[in-house]
């Protein structure tokens, strides 16, 4: 490269800095003591990342003297022990979360979940050992109403939904006002007929 070429006025040099002098260490925070404070030592519980500064000779003395848990009782300390092995964290039983496990939203998404798995084997189990949301579920006895509602549709107590919504069609369609021309008796069997299908409805058995 010429010396008289463009590129060395680009060029920049750093100056060369002077050393810094060095910051004295600190004095020992001993009492009566003038040496250098080159060691830490912790301040103590409640005070995490804070430390003393002492000689050598001094902060072997104070920690022969140090103890962390200076002030609790052994059942406190017990306690911390136990909880430093999480981290000072919550922890539940495996599976278990019991405020999670009663909320309605917890309800509400197991019941759903569940109620979109087939599991005709009962594999699903609850901590109580009953199958979850089975698919085939046992037969219950029936309330007085329930069965008096049947009784009103001229159904079965075992009748399936597809055979109690058909007859509902059917009644509806016989009992109806305008099919019957305004007959009271054929209108007070229309709506029994009604009730009758939305109370099996609301207690799923349509």
């Amino acid at each position: 490269m010429r010396l008289d070429s463009k590129y060395f006025d680009r060029i920049r040099t750093r100056r060369k800095r002077e050393p810094e002098a060095e910051a004295a260490p600190p004095t020992c925070q001993w009492d009566g003591c003038d040496k250098k404070g080159t060691h830490r030592a912790p301040v103590g519980r409640n005070a995490e990342g804070q430390f003393f500064l002492f000689c050598f000779e001094h902060v072997k003395e104070y920690n022969k003297g140090y103890n962390y848990f200076s002030g609790l009782s052994d059942g406190e300390i017990a306690r911390y022990q136990k909880e430093a092995i999480t981290g000072h964290r919550p922890t539940w039983t495996v599976g278990v979360n019991k405020a999670a496990k009663n909320s309605p939203l917890h309800s509400e998404v197991r019941s759903g979940s569940y109620s979109r798995i087939r599991d005709p084997f009962g594999f699903v189990k609850d901590g109580d050992g009953r199958g979850s949301g089975p698919r085939f579920p046992q037969e219950r006895k029936l309330k007085s109403l329930e069965t008096k509602a049947f009784d009103t549709m001229g159904l079965a107590a075992n009748a399936t939904a597809p055979e109690i919504k058909s007859r509902y069609k059917e009644l509806v369609k016989k009992h109806h006002p305008d099919a019957n021309g305004g007959d009271r008796g054929s209108e007070e069997r229309f709506r029994a007929v009604i009730q009758a299908y939305q109370l099996l409805k609301q207690n799923g058995f349509c």
